[in-house]
């Protein structure tokens, strides 16, 4: 398989396991490249893409601009907080007056679930799904599980956690529905209140007790707490959240089982974990962030093909 089955990348649950092999040995390339003296390669030097982000990103959005200009993009960057969406102006409206300039790809985060898919239903353009409220985050699952493929060889048979806020986490979802794929086992682990009523429904098995879980597991992916979307109070205190939790050196020692550390970022170190385990060996936190551009080069390069494509027939 040498395409994509999809012409936008929208969420995981529309992704093949080829596509997602795919990827993966694309990014493989990439990350040569991105390790070059010289890192820049002419791929896309005829291709221009947006940036839309309609919510506050530093990480996701950086490593998508690097992406694009590592790959010889033109990019335009997007202020949901400067643009006429403020003054009552449709996002439909908002992205075909963009398009009208000659734009190819949009990349997009969004406050609500399912911007991604509804704007490809309606624009004449390819889409990547930067993140849409708690539903998905495609790229950093497609990141993540490149880099426990990094470690550990094929996803196939590996055990992995994911810690925290499951409710409110589009990194979350899209990482169980790209393990799955990939053959991993998935189980979470965290208060009961931030765990949804369907995760068993998907294949997905609870571990309440967090060292039960980190004896379990090959890899353990440390969430934060998603305070900013939520309306309650799902927990009496991030204390007693993180005494029950958190991630610390003690308990780290006290398990007789060498798991890999990831985290998605942005950390809160003292809470979900400490900084002398995210500054550990076991952590590959600072891995992610370098696959991260190289993942991103490699869906924006395939999605890319699917322009030419189009612009041909």
């Amino acid at each position: 398989m040498d395409s994509l089955s999809v012409d936008h990348l929208l969420g995981i649950k529309q992704l093949q396991p080829e596509d997602i092999d795919l990827i993966f040995r694309t990014a493989d390339h990439f990350k040569e490249v991105i390790n070059r003296p010289i890192r820049k390669v002419p791929s896309l030097r005829d291709i221009t893409i947006a940036n839309l982000f309609f919510e506050n990103s530093t990480r996701t959005k950086l490593s998508f601009e690097l992406a694009e200009k590592r790959l010889s993009a033109d990019v335009l960057n997007f202020s949901a907080g400067q643009s006429s969406l403020k003054k009552g102006e449709t996002l439909i409206d908002t992205v075909n007056n963009i398009l009208a300039m000659k734009v190819d790809m949009v990349v997009m985060r969004h406050p609500m679930p399912g911007a991604a898919m509804f704007l490809s239903r309606e624009v004449n353009s390819r889409i990547v799904n930067a993140g849409d409220g708690a539903h998905e985050h495609p790229t950093q699952a497609l990141l993540d599980s490149y880099s426990i493929r990094e470690v550990h060889g094929d996803l196939a048979g590996k055990k992995v956690l994911i810690v925290g806020d499951i409710t409110h986490s589009r990194v979350a979802l899209s990482n169980i529905f790209c393990l799955q794929k990939m053959g991993a086992e998935v189980k979470v682990c965290g208060p009961p209140t931030l765990i949804p009523k369907y995760i068993e429904s998907i294949g997905v098995k609870v571990e309440p007790n967090l060292r039960k879980a980190l004896e379990w597991c090959d890899v353990a992916n440390m969430l934060r707490i998603q305070l900013e979307r939520q309306r309650i109070q799902y927990f009496p205190s991030l204390r007693e959240y993180s005494l029950q939790y958190g991630l610390t050196k003690q308990l780290l020692d006290s398990i007789d089982n060498e798991f890999t550390i990831l985290h998605p970022g942005p950390i809160n170190r003292g809470v979900e974990i400490t900084t002398e385990v995210a500054d550990s060996e076991r952590s590959i936190i600072l891995d992610q962030v370098e696959n991260g551009v190289a993942i991103r080069m490699a869906v924006i390069y395939l999605l890319a093909d699917k322009i030419d494509k189009r612009n041909s027939s």
